[in-house]
Parts: C-alpha cells; sequence; structure tokens
C-alpha cells in the first residue's frame, strides 16, 4: 500500500514538472526540448536502476531541479501589454484625501473594441458608504469572477477587479494559471467599465454576455474604509513589484480574503461591530461560483427578508445592463429597485 502511494505521487510530480516545462518555458524550441531530455533522461536512468526505490529517488531528484528552477522564475511589470491592462494602479493616501493613478476608463464598442483612458481618480475617505459585491459567470455555475465595488458619497462607485495581467500575445488558459503564466493584476475602474464589458459586451459559454448579479453587503462605513485601504495597499506594493497570478493560492477570490484579513488587522477601532464580512477558509472559495450563497449563509448580504434563490433572482443586472445605453448612469440605473439600495 505505501509502495502505490509513493507511486501515485512520484507520478503526480512527474507530470507536475513536464507540464512546468511546458507551460513556463517561453521559447517553443527550448520548451520542447527540455520536455523531451526530461521524459527520456527518467526513462533512461530508471531503466538503468532497477530498484524501486532508487527509481523513485531519481525521480524526486529530477522534480527537485525543476521545481527550484521554476521557483527562480521572476514575474514583471515591464513587458509588452495591451491597451486594457497597459498599466497599473498606485494610490497615494494624504490624511481623508486618496488620489488613485492608472485609474482605468474604458470606452467599449465591442469587447477588443476599446478606447482605454487612464485617469487620476480622488476620493475622501469619509465619504465612502459601504461595499458591494458583482458575481459574474461566463460558464459553469462553479466557478465566477467577484468584483468589489465601494460607494463614495451618494451615487460613486469605485470598483476593484482582481484579474490575471495578459500579455499582448496571450490568450487564457484556466490550466496555465496554475502555473507561472500570468501576472497578478488589480484593476481599478468605474462600473461602467468593469462590469458593463461583462454584461454588454463580452461572450459566456451560451455566447451572450456574461451573467452579472449584484448584491449589497452588510459592511458600514468603518469597516468598508478599513477594506478600501487594504486594497490601496496591495495595489501599491504591485505597482512597486509584479507577483505571479495563480488559479489556486492568489486569485480572484483568495485575495478578497486575503484583503479582508488584513482590513481586520488594520482595525483601530477595539470592539468595532461594523466587521460582519467573515474570513472563516470554506470551500467555496476556491470554487467561488458558490460563494454568493456562502456570504447569503454567512449574514453578509442585504436579503430584505428573502430567501437565497429568490435574492440571487432579482440581484441579476443584465437586462437593465443593456438597455442602459448611457455609460454615466450605468450604476445608479443598475441599482434601481433592487434589494439594499
Amino acid at each position: 500500500m505505501i509502495t502505490v502511494a509513493i507511486t501515485v505521487a512520484v507520478a503526480l510530480c512527474t507530470l507536475w514538472a513536464v507540464a512546468a516545462l511546458y507551460f513556463d518555458v517561453r521559447r517553443r524550441a527550448v520548451r520542447i526540448s527540455a520536455i523531451f531530455f526530461y521524459v527520456l533522461g527518467l526513462a533512461v536512468l530508471c531503466f538503468a536502476f532497477p530498484s524501486f526505490w532508487a527509481r523513485m529517488l531519481v525521480c524526486c531528484a529530477a522534480f527537485a531541479m525543476v521545481l527550484l528552477w521554476w521557483l527562480t522564475i521572476k514575474p514583471s511589470n515591464e513587458r509588452i501589454w495591451p491597451a486594457d491592462v497597459e498599466h497599473t494602479a498606485w494610490a497615494e493616501i494624504a490624511g481623508d484625501r486618496v488620489t488613485i493613478h492608472n485609474y482605468r476608463n474604458c470606452e467599449y464598442r465591442a469587447e477588443f473594441d476599446y478606447v482605454c483612458r487612464w485617469e487620476s481618480k480622488t476620493v475622501h475617505l469619509s465619504e465612502i458608504r459601504g461595499i458591494d459585491l458583482f458575481i459574474v459567470y461566463w460558464g459553469s455555475d462553479w466557478i465566477a469572477h467577484p468584483i468589489t465595488s465601494f460607494q463614495i458619497g451618494e451615487n460613486d462607485h469605485v470598483a476593484f477587479s482582481i484579474e490575471i495581467r495578459k500579455e499582448k500575445h496571450e490568450r487564457y488558459s484556466a490550466i496555465r494559471g496554475f502555473f507561472r503564466g500570468y501576472e497578478l493584476l488589480y484593476t481599478v475602474a468605474p462600473e461602467h467599465d468593469l462590469v458593463r464589458l461583462r454584461t454588454n459586451f463580452r461572450k459566456g459559454a451560451r455566447r451572450q454576455g456574461e451573467d452579472v448579479y449584484l448584491y449589497r453587503t452588510t459592511a458600514g462605513p468603518d469597516w468598508s474604509r478599513l477594506l478600501f485601504l487594504a486594497y490601496l495597499r496591495r495595489i501599491n506594493e504591485l505597482h512597486r513589484g509584479a507577483e505571479w497570478y495563480n488559479a489556486i493560492s492568489s486569485n480572484c477570490t483568495t485575495n478578497i480574503f486575503s484583503e479582508r484579513a488584513a482590513a481586520d488587522t488594520f482595525d483601530p477601532v477595539p470592539g468595532n461591530e461594523d466587521r460582519k464580512l467573515l474570513n472563516k477558509f470554506d470551500w467555496r472559495i476556491l470554487l467561488n461560483g458558490k460563494g454568493d450563497k456562502m456570504e447569503f449563509q454567512r449574514g453578509d448580504l442585504v436579503t430584505g427578508g428573502l430567501g437565497f434563490e429568490a435574492l440571487k433572482k432579482q440581484a441579476h443586472i443584465n437586462p437593465v445592463a443593456r438597455a442602459t445605453s448611457d455609460p454615466a448612469g450605468f450604476s445608479e440605473r443598475i441599482r434601481h429597485n433592487r434589494i439594499g439600495f
């Protein structure tokens, strides 16, 4: 039984090493050669050592060599980026006044037909009222993309979307997201950029716009400001130095919970009861298509007395979003007559 378990573990390590060479060796000719010699070398050495334990040791040593190489691959902010991820956001904080630089403001005619303006956005921390949560589906009901949006004053909103940063020649690959294929990006933008792109222009698995749901959270102004500051600290870190995206450990959802934990750490108010977005780990953080139900069960969403299915049904914003032609009124229109707004 032990030998079977070891064999399976070593086989998985070998498979990972081959996949790492395939996805993370950037030059095609070098990639093919590296995989060929890795597999050939293992076959020759395993044939040369008839002992089971010697073969396992050879495989582990080969895996360790690939892992050590893999860990040396460094992310970078200096690559050839498409226009919509050309810059990274960063913020200056001066007391109550926050200035967000490289605030993206794209106007879309189609998913890949757009003009991006990179602006500076001024926000006063004292005007932060609360947090709204968008959940975006493009295919499976088990996987989604969350967007966190902070309400500023009566009708202004600053949205954060945690994404991969693809180079100009790259296309998205879910498998590549498990390796070192993409840098991590926090896009800061108005909702008529981040959300309207998904409701009106992107095509999901059904060749329709991606399905987007909007919820009001129970977070009040104090805790919302703390979370906003946690996001700002994070975008400044990523502006100073790039980091890798990872589909398990550093993705669009796990980073949100990291910022929530950071907000709790920054909390200057003893006994603050305003922090209602809990941070306890749940399997739905990884299978995040069920994340809205998790938030509902934790009491993190304003429900208006509705059950989850009824709340989710009324949270679907696509019909209104598609009927809203004026980006300037987008945020107000998608909230009209919805629970919590």
